[in-house]
């Protein structure tokens, strides 16, 4: 079932259309999308923005715009494929520069050395400092766990 809020209300207004449609509809939108975000000037991306979730703290608007909508999106994209049972197509290349940017911020701000396996295309083996035991872990749900999708065991 589909959770009622802005997801829901835009699944259900493309419900109807094939994944051709969709695609087209990303297509057509997507560059308009790219120049927008590459034309808000210098001052306007350094502007601090303050957020309460997940952490409560200011964030410049450049960096919600390069890092976190990118992360949000591709949250949805893995929300959408459980919601409706499809399987997550996964790359090393696409995801996993994504969830290594994901640890890279994850080990900047906790400071603490760590040895972390992720496991699945969008895995890798990181490390800083002298980690104990590695922490061994599906690339997806790591991310889920650290967007509070779930609860770690």
């Amino acid at each position: 079932m589909i959770e009622v809020g802005l997801s829901g209300v835009q699944v259900a207004e493309r419900e109807d259309l094939t994944p051709e449609q969709l695609i087209d509809r990303l297509v057509a939108i997507a560059p308009k999308t790219i120049k927008g975000r590459n034309r808000t000037p210098r001052p306007m991306r350094a502007a601090k923005i303050p957020v309460d979730a997940p952490v409560v703290e200011k964030w410049a608007l450049g960096y919600l715009i390069d890092v976190i909508y990118l992360r949000d999106a591709w949250m949805h994209r893995v929300d959408t494929a459980r919601a409706t049972g499809h399987d997550l197509e996964l790359t090393a290349e696409h995801d996993g520069r994504i969830v290594a940017d994901v640890v890279a911020e994850w080990a900047r701000r906790h400071g603490q050395p760590f040895t972390l396996e992720l496991t699945g295309p969008a895995g890798g083996s990181f490390t800083s400092g002298a980690g104990d035991d590695p922490i061994v872990l599906d690339a997806v749900e790591y991310c889920c766990l650290l967007a509070g999708r779930g609860e770690p065991t």
